[in-house]
């Protein structure tokens, strides 16, 4: 039998792992260093005969998931293989559970010969006493270190990912990794004129399938194909053809990306642990979101009108390139359902006109019929109107700046509030040697209560009426003509002479029409709107009171 054993040749496969994920980046644990360990240790043994060698480079040892070690056990499945040889039991695997069960079960079940050269075991030579605690152990040993270097790893990235730093592998389309710093991103000029062009596109009315059916006419590159283009190898789950082409998704994707608008979000997907290389979606608020990260390709006005568009029910007409002007903006005044656009042929004419949906499917409610052009020169003309009311307010507040009663304003909003921040520290303070008293008998139990509930009321009315000043501040200075960006909105429409979709959904929130055609109109920035008209009329009761009181001293 002995004889026997020993006149056997044996068909080995060296297998060698090397994990960059996992911290396995010593040199003495390189691939080719691996392999010749092995070669050197079969040199002198001529019944181990090598007939493969499995590499698995990048592949961490935490789970038995790995192309070349599939590979391996189909071809001992085929009797292709009879032994494995590994440098040691680190780079066969680092989970003790399958480690072992390969090591136990399967190899034994098999009929492998199993050799880890610096551990000094071969399975041929059967167990001793050591070799039952020592291999089990070393597998644990294993095991942990990937466990610890894998809490390391994650706990690195998320400190990355908060400060702002870029850690994926691909940057999105639309930009490139910093030549000087692969953790920062800056603007790739081609791509990013293609983002735009979707952005544009969508708020002319376009739906994301004409978008995609104009870009692929175009002949530009879909985001995939163009990171291949540049030389990146790059790998999607979302590809089915040969050649990625622009799809509906593709574009919905990116006109629900905050990366162009500046803001890195990061941290959306995770894995259960190290063992477990399935991803998992996290809940939005856990993700890690840095705004300003990286230039913008897309103003967030832009962005945003973009989101709502995306959130209302509007189609594309089966023969028209976008939706109609008042698609999703437009609707009843009494039961607030959308207003629905109906043509009627009329003496060789077509009549547009624009009628409640109730009354459309179920008569619930009265027509509020109103012809498209009617609505459209009704709108337009309040659009005109709004802009030059906005334009008069910010001449008045420009005004306003200059005169010595507003800065008095601020100074002395801002004077009133340091005095509260001041008071509710005081009152904190005093409330702090309630306790001690207590303690050193000075008060009594019902007196600590009673003086207690005295602080905490006067703490809770001293902070609300610092918020009140902090509103009136922020009122007084938000409203500069400088930082007043809402009005530069609409100052760019100023010169209007046409309602196009594009405007009206940057400028429009809700128009409402009436049974006798009257429409009322939301427009955007109402609240900015609002705040300014409120602080002009602040302005001329404080002006009215400081001249008349100087009117009655000089008199």
């Amino acid at each position: 039998m002995d004889n026997l054993t020993e006149s056997r040749v044996y068909r080995a496969a060296l297998y060698v792992r090397l994990s960059k994920e996992d911290g396995d980046k010593e040199e003495s644990d390189s691939i080719v260093n691996q392999k010749d360990l092995i070669r050197a240790f079969l040199a002198d043994k001529p019944d181990i005969h090598i007939c493969a060698e499995c590499v698995d480079d990048g592949y961490s040892g935490a789970n038995f998931d790995r192309p070349s070690f599939k590979r391996m056990i189909r071809d001992i499945e085929a009797r292709k293989i009879d032994c494995v040889v590994v440098k040691d039991l680190s780079r066969f695997g680092r989970n003790f559970v399958e480690a072992g069960r390969y090591i136990d079960q399967i190899f034994p079940a098999l009929g492998i010969r199993f050799i880890a050269v610096n551990d000094n075991y071969d399975s041929i030579n059967g167990r001793t006493s050591s070799d039952k605690i020592l291999i089990p152990f070393k597998n644990l040993i294993n095991d942990a270190y990937c466990r610890d270097i894998s809490i390391k790893v994650r706990s690195q990235l998320e400190i990355k990912r908060k400060k702002g730093d870029f850690i994926g592998s691909f940057a999105v389309y639309g930009y490139r990794k910093d030549p000087s710093d692969r953790h920062k991103l800056v603007v790739d000029e081609y791509a990013a004129a293609v983002v735009r062009d979707i952005f544009r596109w969508k708020l002319e009315g376009a739906s994301q399938q004409r978008i995609a059916d104009r870009l692929n006419g175009r002949g530009e590159l879909s985001p995939m194909e163009y990171k291949r283009f540049c030389g990146l190898q790059y790998k999607s789950g979302f590809q089915v053809k040969p050649k990625a082409k622009w799809t509906a998704v593709a574009i919905g994707r990116i006109l629900r990306n905050e990366f162009y608008v500046g803001t890195l979000v990061q941290g959306r997907r995770t894995t259960p642990n190290h063992k477990v290389k399935k991803t998992i979606q996290k809940p939005s608020e856990e993700w890690v979101r840095v705004e300003d990260s990286h230039p913008a390709i897309v103003e967030k006005d832009d962005f945003l009108a973009v989101g709502r568009l995306l959130m209302q029910d509007t189609r594309v007409a089966p023969k028209e390139e976008t939706v109609y002007l008042f698609s999703g903006l437009a609707f009843c005044g009494d039961c607030r359902q959308n207003m629905v656009r109906n043509s009627v042929c009329r003496n060789g004419k077509t009549y547009v006109y624009y009628i409640c949906g109730n009354n459309r499917t179920n008569k619930a409610c009265s027509s509020h019929r109103i012809s498209e052009v009617a609505l459209t020169e009704a709108v337009l003309l309040s659009l005109k109107e709004h802009i030059a009311n906005i334009l008069d307010v910010e001449r008045v507040l420009q005004y306003i700046e200059t005169l010595p009663i507003h800065r008095e304003e601020v100074q002395k909003a801002d004077a009133q509030l340091v005095k509260k921040q001041e008071e509710i520290s005081r009152y904190s303070r005093l409330k702090k040697t309630l306790y001690e008293s207590l303690s050193d008998g000075l008060i009594d139990k019902e007196e600590y209560l009673e003086l207690k509930s005295g602080y905490d009321m006067k703490i809770a009315d001293a902070k609300a009426a610092s918020e009140k000043l902090k509103e009136e501040l922020e009122g007084l200075l938000q409203n500069r003509a400088g930082t007043s960006l809402w009005i530069e909105r609409f100052k760019k429409y100023q010169n209007i002479t046409e309602l196009t979709r594009h405007i009206a959904v940057t400028l429009i929130e809700r128009i409402l029409v009436f049974e006798d055609s009257r429409i009322e109109i939301r427009f955007r920035y109402q609240y900015d709107y609002e705040r300014a008209l409120e602080l002009i009329r602040n302005t001329q009761r404080l002006y009215t009171g400081e001249k008349k009181s100087h009117e009655k001293e000089a008199v």
